[in-house]
């Protein structure tokens, strides 16, 4: 049976538990199968009552099943409900809240919630490493993620003015209040963006950011906000007044606030509130989406990109208690 291209095929396709097992494997050990425990390629042939291999060296745990070593470790959910909701989230541009995961693949809502953020860690970028801006012009722009102030408690929106009394820089509270920053810097050549929740907006935070992800003498454009106007001896630097206009030939930011647009439509729409110490997993689910949504000039299918997503799953474990900050 081929590979499935479709959500539906998916279904189909990975009710068999040997064909999940074939499809993680070939892009797990592409050079064929690896103890995860030792490294060492000499291992007994597939145990199909137990679905596991046996690795021919001498230590613990010598008996390893496709799962060890990745987001799915550890987890008594079967790998068909692991890879629809893999399939689902990696292709609903809007996102799948926990909810409708539950309810799709037959788990408690709390397990499927558990479930999507171990796959948001799969969907973090791993090329972080190449800088932006070798050839082509780079955007970068800062928003704030939260509420609105006139949607808030009373007693929360007291709250937030009594914090602004102690921050003077919190003089505009109704429009920030409480918010959490996120940086996004988007090259156009490479049709590619990378965003981080940041502590705050100051100068320092924001420039250090563009100092490890833009090359030096790059095209850099960006609002006209105080915390970029000490880029200009580093970059080729052009700004624009967003109380002017907000376009002037090449110089604007409208590439990141289509992002920007994207994922609070996310946030809001599907998973309405997400606190900020997770939101840097939903900004990689989006970042990542964006950034998978062509390969050049080409529209990439959603068979393409929950492959690459199921290629990345080794290596990235996070438990419950970690998770959420808590013991279980």
């Amino acid at each position: 049976m081929t590979e499935p291209t479709t959500l539906q095929e998916a279904i189909v396709y990975f009710a068999n538990p040997d064909n999940c097992i074939d499809y993680l494997a070939i892009r797990r050990w592409p050079d064929g199968v690896v103890c995860p425990i030792c490294g060492a390629t000499k291992v007994s042939q597939f145990n199909p009552k137990r679905h596991t291999w046996k690795c021919g060296s001498h230590h613990p745990k010598r008996e390893f099943s496709v799962k060890v070593g990745t987001i799915y470790e550890d987890s008594p959910i079967s790998l068909d409900k692991w890879l629809m909701a893999t399939w689902m989230l990696t292709n609903c541009k809007n996102g799948i809240s926990s909810y409708e995961i539950a309810k799709d693949v037959k788990v408690t809502q709390k397990s499927a919630w558990f479930m999507l953020h171990r796959i948001r860690l799969a969907m973090q970028d791993e090329s972080f490493g190449a800088k932006f801006g070798d050839e082509g012009e780079v955007e970068v722009d800062e928003t704030f993620v939260g509420g609105k102030f006139q949607n808030m408690h009373k007693d929360k929106k007291e709250a937030v003015k009594r914090l602004a009394n102690d921050v003077p820089r919190w003089k505009n509270y109704e429009r920030h209040p409480g918010k959490t920053a996120v940086i996004g810097i988007l090259d156009r050549d490479l049709r590619k963006v990378r965003a981080k929740v940041v502590p705050d907006v100051k100068r320092e935070t924001l420039q250090t950011e563009i100092l490890n992800q833009v090359q030096f003498g790059a095209k850099l454009y960006s609002d006209d906000a105080v915390a970029y106007n000490e880029l200009a001896s580093l970059y080729v630097h052009e700004v624009v007044n967003h109380a002017e206009e907000y376009v002037r030939g090449r110089v604007h930011t409208n590439g990141l606030e289509n992002f920007w647009s994207l994922l609070k439509r996310s946030l809001r729409g599907t998973y309405v509130a997400v606190e900020p110490f997770h939101l840097s997993r939903y900004v990689d689910e989006q970042v990542f989406r964006y950034n998978y949504r062509k390969d050049g000039d080409r529209k990439m299918t959603d068979a393409e990109r929950f492959s690459l997503v199921v290629s990345q799953i080794v290596g990235k474990r996070i438990t419950f208690a970690e998770l959420t900050g808590k013991p279980n």
